[in-house]
């Protein structure tokens, strides 16, 4: 009964969904990929906005029900019939009433199981693609036959491009880049790589009052070299999403200067991406519990090793889900990187109890949830400490920095703070 619901619920949306799409013609900007959508989502739409009206997926509806809602303009109804009604009302109203309607939507997608994307994009097809980083083993890679099916899946978006429309890519992976010139779209790269048209170098942190602010990367666009500031979050990563951005003002003829005046005025990064927060008893807490996968763990140490002036350098890591037959030795090996990038591993649920048999000098602490580590980090954390916390969106790893806040104010900077999310 539940599926039937389910499928019932998903045919409504997708079919109100697609005929406000028809009405009114939007511009549809796609973003898809691996590692950092959303922020990447967020950047872009800060940039289109100096020229168009633009509505962007909130937080991360990225599924067969968030991309309807952002095309709706409508919350999550969750559980609520009232609400659900209300949403059916006002889709109505969309299509039978006169209405002010985006110029474009940036909409984030994403593949959960086989199908996911083909499903979206019966939907609603797009007119430009913006792909982030394929890695290596994915996430969601126990539903697909091999990391290769996942890969193609989330770059699909592309092959529905018209004939020069923008397909902008990451210079940096090899399988986007090779794919990207097999379409018949106007492809424009960004990354660290020398033929990038957006091209990134000399990432590095910045400070203020001689404390860690942000991260900052030289980019050169059109010849001309420019920088790139990102504030409040840490990690290499952080600039890739304004370097994405500053490839889609190029294809929507945005100045690039006006595009990064965009970023540095409208763009943060996301909750629970590389967010600095002030920790008890004086510590530093890089919020990076949004989610976890094998690559975006690499990205995240290497951050919490670099990290200036630290006294420890605690990883605090929960386990990695969805990895299928890769998932012990994808644990193991990120046990053996973390054991080797920070002076104290706190291994949080049971796959991630590998990390106490993985090579390294880091002293392990195993944990069975979220909750009991948080009451143990409470007491442990020093003045001068850093810690990263960082783990599957199951695990929960966010009640381990809201226990470890020094503001109780800054909880508005965390991730899955709704009632919805706190019941759970």
């Amino acid at each position: 009964m539940k599926n039937i619901l389910k499928f019932l619920v998903t045919l409504i949306l997708s079919l109100l969904a697609r005929l406000v799409v028809r009405r009114y013609r939007p511009h549809v900007v796609m973003i898809t990929g691996s590692v950092g959508k959303t922020s990447t989502k967020d950047a872009v739409a800060a940039v289109l906005s100096t020229r168009f009206l633009v509505r962007k997926s909130e937080k991360s509806f990225n599924s067969e029900f968030g991309v309807p809602f952002t095309i709706l303009g409508v919350d999550n109804p969750w559980d609520n019939p009232f609400a659900w009604f209300s949403l059916v009302k006002k889709s109505i109203g969309l299509l039978v009433l006169p209405n002010v309607y985006p110029k474009m939507l940036v909409l984030e997608v994403a593949a959960d199981r086989p199908g996911d994307l083909a499903r979206i994009l019966r939907i609603v097809t797009p007119d430009a693609v913006v792909v982030t980083p394929f890695p290596e083993i994915p996430v969601h890679v126990e539903a697909y036959a091999s990391p290769e099916a996942v890969h193609e899946e989330e770059f699909s978006p592309a092959y529905a491009l018209h004939a020069a429309a923008p397909l902008i890519v990451s210079a940096d992976d090899a399988y986007a880049r090779d794919n990207a010139v097999r379409t018949p779209a106007h492809v424009i790269t960004y990354g660290t790589d020398e033929k990038a048209t957006v091209r990134l170098s000399h990432i590095d942190y910045t400070e203020s009052e001689g404390k860690v602010a942000g991260m900052q990367a030289e980019v050169i666009v059109q010849g001309v070299k420019k920088t790139i500031f990102v504030k409040g979050s840490v990690g290499g990563a952080q600039v890739f999403p304004g370097a994405a951005a500053l490839a889609a003002a190029l294809a929507f003829d945005i100045d690039p200067d006006k595009a990064l005046a965009a970023l540095a005025e409208s763009y943060e990064p996301p909750a629970g991406r590389g967010r600095l927060i002030e920790g008890k008893n004086g510590s530093v807490v890089i919020d990076d519990s949004y989610n976890s996968s094998p690559v975006a763990v690499e990205y995240a140490l290497k951050t919490l090793k670099d990290f200036p002036r630290a006294k420890r350098r605690i990883a605090v890591l929960g386990d990695m889900l969805e990895l299928g037959r890769y998932s012990v030795t994808e644990h193991e090996r990120i046990g053996t990187l973390a054991r080797r990038s920070a002076d104290i591993v706190v291994a949080v649920g049971i796959r991630s109890r590998a990390f106490a048999l993985a090579e390294g000098n880091a002293e392990v602490l195993l944990y069975d949830n979220a909750q009991a580590a948080a009451e143990a980090l409470a007491e442990y954390v020093q003045p001068g400490d850093v810690l990263l916390v960082k783990g599957s969106q199951s695990i929960r790893m966010e009640h381990i920095v809201r226990t470890l806040l020094a503001n109780p104010a800054d909880i508005s900077l965390l991730v899955r703070q709704e009632r919805k999310w706190r019941e759970r």
